[in-house]
């Protein structure tokens, strides 16, 4: 039987970063199952975590400096409280709400509800609402007891009309030193305004609703444990007076489990749906009651620690908790077995009913279908009509049970069974869907609408589709009711437009989200209103329903309502989708061939894309509309041949519409409008070009219009373009057509304005136009260099006019090339000097001079050079010139050169570099030419010119360029510098200008020399400049070492920290150290002895010499770095200094040298006052067993050393004496146990582990004692250790290792004992008792079966083959497969009858029904039966039936057989009619065809019709009559003389011919009385002219007279019926002529009086059924009245 109740583990807060210490009853609250908010510590600073119960995941982590804090129940607002200060906060808005400041110490605070607030202080209560700005208001004052009491909980009813407040509290038992825990609640009424004061430990409000009272109880429950009994109550605090049952009080024993003394109740929550109440105890057990009864439903316990905080779980009707290892839990019971539960387990029939019928839930359908047959067998229709109501789920409220109400006789003068039926369901609920259908269908028939409506009114009916199509036919209105209750969307649509409502359908579909078939809604609603319909449309498109256009479309044109059809598509495809491409299409086809007009007005609209164009512009076309069809058309064919109606296309359009087309279509439409209408289309193409030229490209336009020989359009379009193009061919095709056309101000303007044509090209074909005006050509030659070829041009044909006007008035600049172009032609040279004089002076003279120059004519323009400087020129090109022809002519040209500064240095320099290179010299120093000097000197060996002009220049960029590698002639002017031009100037500036750019050059050599000679000799004006004396030590020590010595004994006067430092650099190490020497830089100096030279002894001597502390230091260091540990430490106390202790102690440790280190750490610890120098202090002594020291230096104060690092070193290296002091100072009694097990002592390692309180002390502590086989000592470490889950596996390995099971054993037997004894435990020795105690274990497992993990033990014991713990085990898992497999499997040891037959009846695997009847048949056959009767309701009977047959073992199951017949089986039913043949019973053989028709007929009859035995061969008769083959029924009965079964089955058949044939049968066989009792009993059948015949024919009248007497009979009373119905019918017309008749009697009772109505079982004209439908009353009301 499975549990009751369901534990599911939700998460566990430690999976969200809450550590067990912060899981305590004040920093982890939860208000219901939604949030659990818990506070803990991070750092320095408080953390709040708000966890969601559904997401758990993703905690929300706040800063918080409250002390506690509680979330609202349901939504993201929490309440803190800091001291008597309380605030609550909106986290979500991050605002706060409100806050308040208690008077008093807050003891306890809750939410109560989702808009109140609970405060508990030391002497009241208050309530503190969450909206609004009021301020706690106290409700009442604490009692005297409950202010000495620890707060627990505090809780109200719904209502808030009753409050309780409970606390607990410590009291004296009367025994010494125990003690026993009290609760107190007190109980206030708000109304009375009074308390009261009740022992009890939890307490909650149930809301408890009996189904007969029209308003719940509020029922107090309470659990107490005290000295007058624990129990638990039920009290009704609130009875109102309309209910009809009042709530008794209960009181129930509340148990608690004798391995707990201590436990007590600490929460209770109720689930008010249920009618339940879980309480849970301090040792986490939960009891479930059931509040009407006060029973005890289950109780177990369903965590290990305690549970200190609890909420509802509404989801589940159960309670969610929180204990201390954080496990968060859900308990509920499982509404699939609690029913089941009470009734098996409990045994409590009556309560499992009641349950049931009250939450409605499954598991005691047997015994509502039990009790429904007895009442319903015993006519008491009422009774189990009342039953089959309460029944849960409606199990019995079934088609089946209507057709058995209705086929019940009704009892005379009563209503029938079936009304009775409705009575009782309409009296205490509603009707389900089947019922419903079964009561309205004779209302209506009846007119009786009211009767339907206040029905519906009441909710009595299930509204259904079936409900509604009985209803339509009816009440079309009423129908739509039931439709839209029964959300029967497509059936209430339909309904909607039949009744017309048209604007009612789109708002039901938004309602319901339905989407019906619009366009078949539509289709009726234009049938019916058109107007309606257009309208309705509308509405379907503003409310963008999903809809068919194109079907409603269609609906429109059916209608031939063209506007509407346009209006419609229009507002539908206004999107614009591709999708509507076809309905576009459709739309603009439509309005083109019925009214082009509109059609033009959407085309031009452009709301519309997705329409095939070419279709539409074909139509378009065809309609005259060109425009529209140029706008459509792609192909360029189709647009060409519209084109030719251009003379109705407008221009501008025109020209935009190009904008459309590619280049080539663009080309051919020109093309073809330039070919169709020159004249008249010429204009447009101009403006197409002159647009679109870009696009189609200047070339393609320009070959358009020469191809068609029209210049004048190719001079307009490239008069628009030319301006704006940089295109060549364009500028030039321009100026052609404006030369064809004469158009000589446009050649100007182009040709002087135009930069981008091709002026070669111009030029040549200005040339060959030979134009009356050469202006077009002289302004292109001007411009584009052409000058030499315009001047030959022009002397060539006499122009020269033209050459004197272009110099003098176009472009004076240009002179000095016409004058060489002249020279060139051999023109005079009066012609050339005229017109030189006749320019002004707005040309390059330069230029003239050097285009003269290059002709050698240059003395040609001495006069007029000279005229020019006697005007006061100081033109450099006249000068320059002037210099030139006075060098050549060597006339004063040094005088001319030393004192003109006018000419060009460079260039006159350059003119006379081969004439003279003196003259050249001259110029190139006037115009400091450097490069010009520097290969005028190389080239002519002045390098002592050149060694003074570099010394002068001071320029260390063309010093670089002289002194570089590659230079050849670089000694030469080296020599000359330091013998000739530094000698020779008085400077400084020279002489630090020419030593840089030695060191520059990398000269160290030759700049040594310099440098000694400038510093060194006496004579020099630069011997105590320190930049050279700093230089000259510099250049020593990269270029001569040797010398540097000398140098710095010499000067004095340098920088000495530089240099030295760039000895150092260069391994001068004796020169840097005396460099530091000589300026008394004794640390430096120092440095470099140790540093560089290495030499500890020299610089041992020079410390000593010095008596410097920082030089001991350094000292020191170096000695340390030798490891001469003794010296170091001597130089290192002689400084005093103890800053390098780190090292020293690392060497010392390394060397081993702890007495000498000693001596160091003392001095230091008296310099310093440093952790780690008292650490390693401690250490030395020690290392060196100086105990006493020791303890004295741990007794002193402000000990700054961490002596647990220390005492784990001293472990570590086996000092365990010293550990143990150290220890011992710093009460570390894990390590202090840990050194007690090293010296021997286990019994002080004990002590100290229990004072250590470490998991794993105690493991370290109990493994020595294993070790050292003190068992009992290690008994007592395990017992500490077994407890804690993940210490458990490694005691268990450890003691298993060495074979020391019955110890561990004995071990965690003791352990059980304690109260922290975890299912670990239990298992561990469970396992262990299988494998080396199992004569222990079955009586283990029957007391603690529940603790220990099944599965775990379940491995183990199959693996020893303890078959019979094994069985148990599988028994107490449930696991009721395995359970009979091993059964089965060792049934000497598993297998009990009684037991099995329960553990078969909840096996799972069906397989295992036929694998148990194999076995019993094989071990046990005798136990068959009751197997069988166990699994009757489990097996598949047909496969059971053919297990037995297979088996031949049918005659051990035969009360199996017939015990299951009743369900009418097919292969049942066959083995047992075979059986009955075997035995030779026809009489049950009979009974069974006859009650059981589910078999073969045909097959038995023909095994029966030759049976020796005429019974069964009348059996096959009546089988071949059942199954409808009358003539082998027939020929059989005839055969074996059965003449009553056949008179009997030829009355059945009612066939004349049969009956007839059957007489024949009779006349034959001259059985007349058979004839006679013929005519008989098949009197319905024959036909009276055949009977007459038979009778006549063979003289059988006296035989046939009776039946002649009654067909005579018959038919007179037949006339007689006729006439008197035609009487009384005229009579009826002739007065309803008169007098119209009333439909209703009085009290609206219906004239009702024909019978049953469709089949119903209903009679109408009953005087009950007419009441019935007339009050709508059920049937108890009806009786009264």
């Amino acid at each position: 039987m499975s549990k009751p109740i369901k534990v599911q583990e939700l998460f566990r807060l430690g999976s969200c970063g809450i550590s067990e210490s912060d899981i305590l009853f004040d920093k982890c609250t939860m208000q219901s199952d939604t949030f659990i908010c818990a506070l803990n510590q991070v750092g320095d600073r408080k953390q709040m975590n708000i966890i969601r119960l559904e997401n758990p995941e993703r905690p929300l982590r706040l800063k918080i400096s409250a002390d506690s804090a509680i979330m609202h129940p349901t939504s993201l607002i929490v309440a803190v409280r800091a001291g008597s200060v309380l605030q609550i906060f909106d986290i979500q808005r991050e605002s706060k709400k409100k806050d308040a400041t208690m008077n008093e110490e807050v003891v306890f605070w809750r939410w109560i509800n989702t808009s109140m607030l609970a405060i508990v202080t030391v002497m009241s209560v208050y309530h503190w609402q969450l909206e609004g700005d009021s301020n706690p208001i106290k409700i009442f004052d604490k009692e005297n007891r409950l202010k000495e009491s620890s707060i627990i909980n505090y809780t109200t009813d719904k209502q808030q009309n009753w409050l309780v407040l409970i606390g607990i509290a410590a009291e004296n038992t009367g025994a010494p030193g125990q003690t026993k825990v009290v609760g107190r609640m007190q109980l206030y009424s708000v109304e009375k305004g009074v308390s009261q004061i009740v022992e009890g430990h939890a307490a909650t409000f149930v809301n408890f609703k009996f189904e007969s009272n029209p308003s719940p109880f509020v029922v107090l429950s309470f659990a107490v444990r005290g000295s007058q009994g624990d129990k638990i109550y039920f009290t009704d605090l609130a009875t109102s007076e309309r209910n009809s049952v009042r709530f008794d009080k209960k009181c129930s024993p509340f148990y608690f489990s004798a391995d707990f003394p201590a436990d007590f109740p600490v929460s209770m929550q109720a689930s008010d749906e249920l009618g339940v109440v879980y309480a849970v105890t301090k040792y986490g057990f939960v009891h479930v009651y059931e509040v009407e009864t006060g029973t005890c439903l289950y109780r177990t316990r369903v965590s290990e620690e305690p549970i200190f905080c609890t909420a509802p779980h509404l989801s589940t009707n159960g309670i969610v908790g929180v204990n201390k290892k954080g496990r968060v839990l859900v308990v509920c019971l499982d509404l699939e077995a609690v029913v089941p539960y009470m009734q098996h387990e409990l045994g409590d029939t009556r309560l499992a009913a009641h349950f049931a019928i009250r939450n409605n839930l499954s598991g005691a359908n047997e015994l509502f279908s039990q009790r429904f047959e007895e009442l319903f067998n015993a006519r008491q229709y009422p009774e189990a009509a009342l039953v089959a109501a309460q029944a849960p789920k409606g199990v019995l409220r079934t088609a089946e049970t209507l057709q058995r109400f209705r086929n019940c006789p009704a009892p005379s003068g009563q209503p029938s069974p079936l009304l009775q039926y409705f009575g009782v369901l309409l009296e205490r609920g509603h009707l389900n869907r089947l019922e419903s259908i079964e009561l309205v269908r004779p209302a209506l028939q009846a007119g009786r609408q009211n009767l339907v409506e206040r029905w519906l009114k009441e909710e009595k009916l299930e509204c259904s589709e079936e409900l509604a199509n009985e209803i339509k036919g009816y009440y079309p209105l009423l129908a739509l009711s039931v439709y839209l209750r029964a959300e029967c969307h497509e059936k209430a649509i339909q309904c909607f437009a039949e009744t017309g409502q048209f604007k009612k359908i789109i708002l039901y579909a938004k309602k319901v989200n339905f989407t019906p078939d619009y366009s078949t809604v539509f289709r009726q609603v234009m049938l019916a209103n058109p107007k309606e319909a257009k309208e309705f449309a509308d509405m379907l498109l503003a409310e963008k329903e999903p809809i068919d256009y194109n079907a409603i479309a269609n609906v429109f044109l059916e209608f031939n309502d063209l506007r509407g059809f346009t209006a419609f598509l229009l507002e539908a495809l206004k999107d614009d989708r591709e999708e509507d491409a076809a309905l576009q299409t459709k739309l603009l086809e439509v309005n083109l061939t019925g009214a082009p007009q509109v059609a033009d007005a959407i085309i031009a609209n452009g709301m519309f894309s997705k329409y095939d164009r070419s279709y539409i512009a074909q139509l378009c076309e065809n309609a005259g509309l060109y425009q529209r069809a140029l706008e459509l058309y792609s192909d360029v064919f189709d647009i060409k041949r519209a084109l030719t109606h251009s003379d109705g296309l407008n221009d501008e359009w025109l020209v935009n519409y190009f904008g459309r087309l590619n280049v080539e279509d663009s080309l051919e439409c020109l093309r073809a409008l330039l070919s169709a209408n020159p004249r008249q289309n010429l204009r447009k193409c101009v403006l197409i070009a002159c647009k679109y030229h870009e696009a189609i490209g200047a070339a393609s336009l320009i070959e358009l219009f020469e191809g068609e020989n029209c210049y004048e359009g190719l001079f307009h379009y490239l008069r628009s373009v030319v301006d704006s193009s940089d295109d060549a061919d364009v500028h030039y095709k321009y100026i052609q057509a404006a030369v064809k056309l004469g158009q000589n101000k446009e050649i100007e303007r182009i040709c002087r304005k135009s930069t981008c044509y091709d002026a070669e090209r111009v030029k040549n074909f200005l040339k060959d136009a030979n134009l009356p005006d050469q202006l077009p050509l002289i302004i292109v030659c001007d411009r584009h260099g052409f000058v030499h070829d315009l001047v030959m041009h022009l002397y060539r044909h006499n122009l020269t006019h033209y050459i004197e006007i272009y110099v003098q008035k176009v472009n004076t600049s240009r002179l000095p090339t016409v004058v060489g172009a002249l020279l060139d032609v051999d023109c005079s040279e009066d012609f050339i000097k005229n017109l030189i004089s006749s320019v002004p002076s707005s040309f390059d003279i330069a230029e003239l001079t050097n285009e003269i120059e290059k002709r050698n004519k240059l003395r040609l323009i001495l006069p007029w050079l000279e005229s020019k400087v006697s005007q006061g020129s100081q033109d450099p090109g006249i000068h320059t010139a002037l210099a030139k022809i006075y060098i050549d002519s060597n006339q004063n040209a040094e005088r001319f050169l030393t004192e003109n500064h006018y000419y060009d240095p460079l260039l006159v320099g350059r003119y006379s570099s081969r004439r003279d290179p003196h003259l050249a010299f001259i110029a190139f120093r006037r115009g400091r030419c450097d490069a010009d000097i520097l290969q005028l000197c190389q080239e002519n060996a002045m390098f002592k010119n050149e060694a003074r002009y570099l010394v002068s220049r001071r320029d260390l960029d063309l010093w670089a360029k002289v002194l570089d590698k590659s230079n050849p002639f670089r000694r030469q002017v080296i020599d000359q510098v330091v013998q000739t031009a530094l000698p020779e100037t008085q400077e400084a500036e020279d002489v630090l200008t020419t030593v840089k750019a030695f060191l520059t050059a990398a000269l160290p050599d030759e700049l040594l020399d310099l440098l000694e000679k400038l510093v060194l000799e006496n004579t020099s004006l630069f011997g105590s400049n320190r930049s050279l004396q700093n230089l000259l030590l510099l250049t020593a020590i990269k270029a001569d070492s040797c010398k540097v010595i000398d140098f710095i004994n010499r000067c004095d006067n340098y920088d000495a920290p530089e240099i030295a430092r760039e000895a150092l650099e260069s391994g001068l190490f004796e020169e840097a150290f005396t460099i530091y020497k000589k300026f008394d830089d004794a640390v430096a100096a120092m440095q470099v002895l140790i540093n560089n030279i290495g030499d500890v002894e020299r610089a041992s001597e020079f410390a000593n010499n010095c008596h410097q502390p920082e030089v001991y230091s350094l000292l020191a260091k170096a000695q340390l770095d030798k490891l001469l540990l003794t010296d170091a430490i001597h130089s290192y106390i002689a400084a005093g200094d103890p800053s390098n202790y780190k090292e020293v102690v690392d060497v010392a440790g390394r060397l081993g040298e702890y007495t000498e280190l000693l001596k160091f750490l003392v001095m230091a610890k008296s310099k310093l006052r440093e952790p780690f120098i008292e650490a390693e202090l401690v250490y030395v002594l020690a290392k060196c067993e100086r105990l006493s020291e020791l303890e004295d230096f741990l007794s002193g104060p402000n000990v700054l050393a961490q002596l647990q690092n220390v005492g784990e070193r001293c472990y570590n290296d086996g000092l365990y004496a010293a550990a143990k002091i150290i220890f011992r100072s710093v009460s570390n009694y894990a390590f202090l146990a840990l050194t007690s097990i090293r010296l021997g002592d286990l019994q002080t390692a004990v002590d100290c582990a229990k004072k250590a309180k470490s998991t794993k002390t105690w493991r370290d502590v109990c493994f020595a004692c294993v070790e050292a086989k003190d068992f009992r000592l290690a008994q007592f470490c395990g017992q500490n250790l077994a407890v804690h889950t993940d210490e458990l596996e490694r005691l268990i390995h450890f003691y298993s290792s060495r074979g020391y099971f019955l110890e561990l054993i004995d071990l965690l037997d003791s352990a059980l004992g304690s109260d922290r004894a975890h299912m670990g435990m239990f298992t561990e020795l469970a396992v262990l008792y299988a494998f080396h105690a199992p004569e222990r274990l079955l009586s283990y497992l029957s007391m603690f079966w529940s603790r220990v993990n099944l599965p775990k033990v379940l491995r183990a014991t199959e693996r020893a083959h303890l078959w019979k713990e094994l069985a148990f085990l599988y028994v107490k898992y449930a696991d009721w497969d395995n359970a009979a497999r091993l059964a089965m499997a060792h049934p000497t040891e598993a297998w009990k009858h009684s037991e099995f037959k329960e553990i078969i009846s909840k096996v799972g695997a069906s397989e295992l029904y036929y694998k148990a009847l194999q076995f019993y048949i094989d071990y046990a056959p005798t136990l068959l039966s009751e197997l069988m009767n166990a699994i009757l309701s489990k097996i598949d009977h047909v496969r059971a039936v053919k297990f037995f047959q297979k088996t031949e073992s049918l005659a051990l199951v035969k009360n199996y057989l017939v015990s299951v017949q009743d369900r009418n089986i097919e292969a049942v039913n066959e083995v047992i009619h075979t059986m009955y043949i075997d035995e030779e019973n026809p009489d049950m053989l009979r009974l069974s065809t006859e009650k059981y028709d589910n078999f073969d007929k045909i097959a038995l009859a023909k095994k029966l019709e030759n049976h020796e035995q005429l019974e069964f061969r009348r059996i096959a008769a009546f089988l071949y009559k059942s199954a409808k083959r009358w003539d082998l029924a027939l020929t059989l009965c005839k055969s074996d003389s059965l003449l009553s079964d056949a008179i009997e089955y030829t009355a059945e058949l009612a066939n004349p011919e049969s009956a007839e044939d059957l007489l024949k049968y009779f006349i034959e066989q001259k059985n007349y009385v058979c004839y006679a009792a013929c005519l008989y009993t098949c009197f319905h059948v024959l036909r009276p002219d055949v009977v007459l015949e038979y009778a006549w024919r063979h003289q059988l009248m006296d035989y046939t007279m009776p039946y002649l007497i009654q067909i005579m009979k018959n038919y007179g009373d037949k006339v007689h019926e006729l006439s008197a119905f035609h009487q009384t019918k005229l009579a009826e017309e002739r007065r309803a002529e008169k007098v119209p008749q009333p439909l209703l009697l009085d009290n609206d009772r219906l004239m009702i009086t024909h019978g049953p109505v469709n089949g119903s079982g209903i009679n109408v004209n009953d005087a009950a059924a007419g009441s019935f439908l007339s009050t709508g009353l059920p049937v108890k009301a009806w009786d009264a009245k």
